[in-house]
C-alpha cells in the first residue's frame, strides 16, 4: 500500500492500517494499544475488523540525565528490554527507573480500565498497534508481553518507523504491517499533521465503551 505523508492525524492512518489488515476481519482479533495515543486508533482498527479492544502497557526507561532518552523499556509483568545504550547506566538506577514506570502502569491500568480485567490473549490473533516507531524499544517489550502469553498469532501494526527500528522489531511479531518507514526519520510527531496528546479521559471512554 502507498500512502502520503504526513497523515492528517492519527484516525485517518488507523483508517489505513485496517485496510492493510483487511484479512483477519472476521477472525475475532484482540487489538492492542499501546497507550495513549494508540488507543484513538486501536479503536478504530478494533471496530474496522469486527475485534476487541485492550491495551498492553509498556513504559519507557529513560535515561537519568535525559528521559525522553529510551534506555529501555518494562512491561507489566516487570521484564526488561535494555538497548546497549543502558550498559553505561548504574543497574541500581535502572532497577529504581523501572519499579516506578511498574508503578505507574498499575495505576493507569485502574484509572483508565476501572475494575475490567484484561482481555487473554491466549489462543488468539493479536494485533498490537502504535502511531509509531522511533527506538522500537516500547514495542519490542509490548509485543514480548504478549508473546508471553501465548496468542496463536502475534501482528505488530504501526503507520510508520524508522526505518532500523523496524528491523529492530521484525524478528519479535509473526507478522509486521508497517504503512511507512521513510528516511530522515526523527520523531513519530513529524508525520502527522495533527498530532495532539490523547488524554486520559479520553482513553478511559474508549477503553470502557463496548465495541
Amino acid at each position: 500500500m502507498s500512502v502520503q505523508l504526513p497523515f492528517e492525524d492519527r484516525l485517518q492512518a488507523a483508517a489505513l492500517l485496517a485496510q492493510a489488515l483487511e484479512r483477519w476481519r472476521g477472525r475475532n482479533p484482540l487489538v492492542l494499544a499501546v497507550p495513549r495515543g494508540a488507543v484513538p486508533m486501536a479503536r478504530v482498527i478494533a471496530d474496522a475488523l469486527g475485534g476487541e479492544l485492550d491495551i498492553v502497557q509498556v513504559r519507557k526507561i529513560g535515561a537519568p540525565l535525559n528521559p525522553e532518552y529510551a534506555l529501555g523499556a518494562v512491561d507489566e509483568s516487570g521484564w526488561r528490554y535494555l538497548s546497549n545504550a543502558a550498559q553505561s547506566c548504574d543497574p541500581a538506577t535502572i532497577d529504581a527507573i523501572a519499579t516506578r514506570e511498574i508503578q505507574r502502569m498499575r495505576e493507569r491500568r485502574a484509572q483508565w480500565a476501572g475494575d475490567r480485567a484484561p482481555i487473554d490473549p491466549a489462543g488468539r490473533v493479536v494485533i498490537v498497534v502504535d502511531d509509531g516507531l522511533a527506538t522500537g524499544a516500547s514495542m519490542i517489550a509490548a509485543l514480548h508481553a504478549v508473546r508471553a502469553r501465548q496468542p496463536a498469532h502475534l501482528v505488530c501494526a504501526v503507520a510508520v518507523a524508522a526505518p532500523e527500528s523496524l528491523e529492530r522489531v521484525r524478528p519479535h511479531a509473526d507478522e509486521l504491517v508497517c504503512l511507512a518507514a521513510p528516511p530522515g526519520f526523527e520523531a513519530v510527531g513529524q508525520f502527522y499533521r495533527d498530532f495532539r496528546q490523547v488524554e486520559d479521559a479520553e482513553v478511559a471512554v474508549l477503553l470502557r465503551t463496548p465495541g
